[in-house]
């Protein structure tokens, strides 16, 4: 197995027409009363995000940034998987395999990338530079797409054989939030002789027995109360997901609203709004990333994938005993971690820091909190 060079091209005739498709999108009606993110994605912020789209937007720019870092593909089973492979000072000794989530993209560690494996670049010691691998998920952005859903347990089965057999990792650190903390929790769990140490901003894996005090009773209660108002999407998504590709199909500015209303939702947004959380660029980066490679339906696919590996039973009770590192960033709103004595009983949890800010797309929200956070535990390994 060998990888390939990967350029990313979007050709002016395909962005043309997106664009146009943009322009001619018939808004429907919106209600006038209350907060207009309560009902989805804001009217006025998603006309405004258009206009920026079609008048702002340097999409040139954008593809000279997303070939900014050594990028790569690699036959690994059935998939053609895209991956950066960015080795820095760590000169090919201290690999960190980066994994992103839903309606994420690799894209969300942009700005950590350099701090990682450059750190001397930026103030840093040498000793904290990582080989960084940071893959698309199969199904998103420039890997191939699946025939039907796959999960995240056959995916760390994929990323591990990336790892070791492409790019010649035996063992090495990984990393990840969203789907990517789950793929990242299998790859601690099934490949732990190569899987060394995990760090993870969400909690996947479910101890057995339920909950066994009341902060755990608190909890639970309170992430139910959540899913009631925030978690519709994620029904429809690992249930009927075709249904939504339906809709998203030739349709940029409805793919745009579903991914913006999750950046909105789940983004600590306590003292800023979205503009002030990601740049508009940063934003429209990551929705074209979706809508140029038609991986809007495929990334909706890949929750049915947890359904088809077993669904949340077949998170319950499995144990993680990979040193495991938590990063608690406060602005989660539907996934907020658990307390500590749930989470130590479903991984080897080694390490446990409750960040100051930061929410769901913590990478791309909070880039110098988040590669403190990673260093530190890298040292402490």
């Amino acid at each position: 197995m060998t990888a390939k060079p990967f350029t990313v091209e979007w050709s002016k005739d395909r962005v043309d027409a997106v664009l146009a498709q943009v322009r001619a999108y018939p808004f429907p009606p919106a209600p006038a009363l209350g907060d207009g993110w309560s009902y989805g994605c804001d009217a006025a912020f998603l006309k405004s995000f258009c206009q920026y789209w079609t008048e702002g937007f340097d999409w040139r720019a954008a593809v000279t940034n997303l070939n900014r870092f050594p990028q790569f593909t690699a036959r690994v089973e059935d998939f053609d998987i895209h991956f950066l492979h960015v080795v820095g000072e760590a000169g090919g000794k201290r690999p960190l395999i980066l994994t992103h989530g839903w309606p994420g993209s690799h894209f969300e560690f942009w700005d950590a990338i350099d701090k990682l494996a450059y750190p001397s670049r930026h103030g840093g010691d040498p000793a904290d530079a990582f080989d960084l691998v940071i893959p698309s998920l199969p199904g998103f952005g420039f890997s191939s797409k699946p025939p039907h859903p796959i999960g995240q347990k056959a995916t760390a089965r994929l990323f591990n054989t990336l790892m070791t057999k492409v790019l010649g990792y035996d063992r090495y650190l990984a990393q990840g939030g969203d789907w990517g903390a789950l793929v990242t929790s299998w790859l601690g769990h099934d490949h732990g002789a190569h899987a060394k140490a995990i760090h993870l901003n969400m909690i996947g894996f479910r101890p057995k027995g339920g909950p066994q005090n009341q902060a755990e009773i608190d909890w639970i209660t309170r992430t139910q109360m959540a899913a009631q108002f925030y978690g519709a999407y994620f029904q429809l998504q690992a249930s009927k997901p075709q249904s939504l590709a339906w809709l998203g199909a030739g349709n940029p500015v409805g793919q745009a609203a579903w991914i913006l209303e999750r950046f909105h939702d789940w983004s600590d947004l306590r003292v800023k709004t979205l503009d002030q959380a990601y740049s508009l660029d940063q934003l429209l980066t990551n929705i074209m990333i979706y809508v140029m490679t038609d991986s809007f339906t495929t990334g909706a696919w890949y929750y049915r994938g947890l359904v088809e590996e077993g669904g949340l039973a077949v998170l319950e009770g499995a144990r993680c005993e990979t040193p495991t590192a938590f990063a608690n960033f406060p602005g989660e709103v539907l996934y907020q971690a658990p307390p500590r004595s749930w989470a130590d009983r479903a991984y080897n949890i080694s390490r446990w820091t409750d960040m100051p800010s930061g929410g769901h797309f913590a990478a791309m929200e909070e880039p110098d909190l988040f590669v403190a956070d990673v260093r530190e535990w890298a040292r402490g390994l």
